[in-house]
């Protein structure tokens, strides 16, 4: 951390935000760290909360094929948690993060009770809106929207992933890294993503999930942008 404040001295920062999320939220020592990199590198990071999270990634999407005017359920699947966000006519509705990962999953540490517990968020707070899409973003998620072949301008299909996932798990951890090509980093986290993915959109009844090449850092050179021009 402390070469970051180096070149944030070297090219004269004026302004900046550091976000850290679900590791340092589940962290019992994160605050800690926070005051440890504040007192060594006199860096500001703020340990962000999952609606946070989400509406800052949002905030990147200006540029792409998203109507704001539509309602979209954010999805967002790392190593330990799921953070989904409702947001409808560009406005956050409601918001919550499951600890359910791919990590979670593969080291048998989910329960059925999150499971159930994230089936009744999606389904009560979703019945009432019509046409409702996915919005999917990390690692997982680009891999797959890759691997389906789809235009770049296109949603990936509930059919589709539904398809990708059973191609991909008719492989072993072995073949998917020597004959599909995987890193091995992704081979075996991609089978419980595409579960966790399929799982929401089902019980959102999202036919359609949006893949878009943005990411947490782009939403916070959004928010930045925003807040100085202001």
């Amino acid at each position: 951390m402390v070469a970051f404040r180096n070149l944030m001295d070297v090219y004269k920062v004026t302004d900046y935000l550091a976000c850290a999320t679900s590791a340092m939220r589940e962290a019992k020592n994160g605050e800690d760290v926070v005051k440890l990199i504040k007192d060594e590198a006199n860096i500001d990071i703020e340990i962000v909360h999952g609606s946070k999270e989400a509406s800052i990634i949002y905030a990147s999407h200006a540029e792409q094929n998203i109507d704001k005017s539509k309602n979209y359920l954010y999805i967002d699947v790392g190593g330990g948690s799921t953070e989904l966000s409702l947001f409808s006519a560009g406005e956050l509705i409601v918001s919550r993060s499951f600890n359910i990962g791919t990590i979670r999953i593969l080291d048998n540490q989910d329960t059925e009770e999150t499971w159930n517990e994230m089936k009744d968020f999606v389904r009560d707070n979703t019945r009432n809106f019509k046409q409702l899409s996915g919005i999917g973003t990390g690692g997982n998620i680009n891999k797959l929207f890759r691997l389906s072949e789809e235009k770049e301008d296109m949603p990936l299909t509930f059919a589709k992933l539904r398809s990708l996932y059973t191609y991909l798990s008719s492989f072993s951890l072995k073949d998917r890294i020597n004959v599909l090509g995987l890193n091995q980093d992704r081979a075996d986290v991609i089978i419980p993503a595409c579960e966790i993915y399929l799982t929401v959109m089902k019980n959102a009844n999202i036919k359609n999930i949006y893949v878009p090449r943005v990411g947490m850092v782009d939403g916070i050179i959004q928010t930045l942008i925003e807040k100085n021009i202001q």
